[in-house]
């Protein structure tokens, strides 16, 4: 038997490199686009959760979406504490829960398309894809039922989500950080109990006018000036 040559052995080590060299080429690289897709389909258990408190101030009603319990509408003036939303990230993405800081209910979609308040936001159906827009508005996908959206018509009732698409004005929303109660709402009672005539300023008060037949200081200083 022959022995082996430091040539022949360099020779084979060359070849066993190319190998496997060609045959990492060969297979695809990860893509991760669709690791953030899967990820992003199934709600994560392990992970810190975000919280978030804002309004939602809705594009055709000009209110903002409010939980009163199970009821569910886009009437509630600036400020109000059933407009109060607590928004509970889902996944590392952008799945979302919306849940009612007052009410304690969180926003849900009924197989009808319809927008219920419900106590338990863990099903499927209590969870929305927040899609940022090129207008810079915000919509609402349900993550249960693909092309829903959660959509208000102009009289601040919920519209039918079967009926609702992204582009639509009744899908489109703002966020609005929560201020509380104004000091002075639009409320014609409270505004009438405000009278603007105690709001002046002190230093913008006009001076006291002098009696007639009083001499004032004013008047007496000319004289005083002549004497001398």
């Amino acid at each position: 038997m022959q022995p082996i040559s430091l040539q022949n052995l360099s020779i084979c080590f060359q070849l066993l490199m190319f190998s496997c060299q060609t045959q990492g080429e060969n297979q695809p690289s990860p893509n991760f686009n669709q690791y953030v897709r899967d990820q992003g389909a199934v709600s994560d258990q392990l992970s810190r959760r975000q919280i978030r408190e804002y309004q939602l101030y809705s594009r055709t009603s000009g209110k903002h979406v409010q939980v009163n319990g199970k009821r569910i509408t886009a009437t509630a003036e600036d400020g109000n504490k059933f407009a109060k939303l607590i928004v509970e990230t889902d996944t590392f993405g952008s799945r979302v829960r919306i849940k009612g800081a007052e009410s304690e209910k969180y926003i849900c979609m009924s197989k009808r398309g319809k927008l219920i308040g419900k106590p338990n936001g863990k099903s499927k159906d209590c969870i929305f894809t927040e899609i940022v827009l090129e207008n810079n508005y915000t919509a609402f996908r349900n993550a249960r039922y693909e092309g829903w959206y959660m959509a208000f018509t102009r009289q601040g009732r919920p519209r039918r989500a079967s009926r609702s698409r992204q582009n639509q004005r009744e899908a489109h929303f703002i966020k609005r950080l929560y201020r509380g109660q104004l000091p002075f709402p639009n409320n014609a009672e409270r505004q009438k109990q405000f009278d603007w005539r105690y709001a002046v300023a002190p230093a913008l008060e006009a001076a006291p006018k002098p009696q007639r037949g009083v001499r004032t200081q004013r008047d007496v200083e000319p004289q005083r000036q002549r004497t001398l």
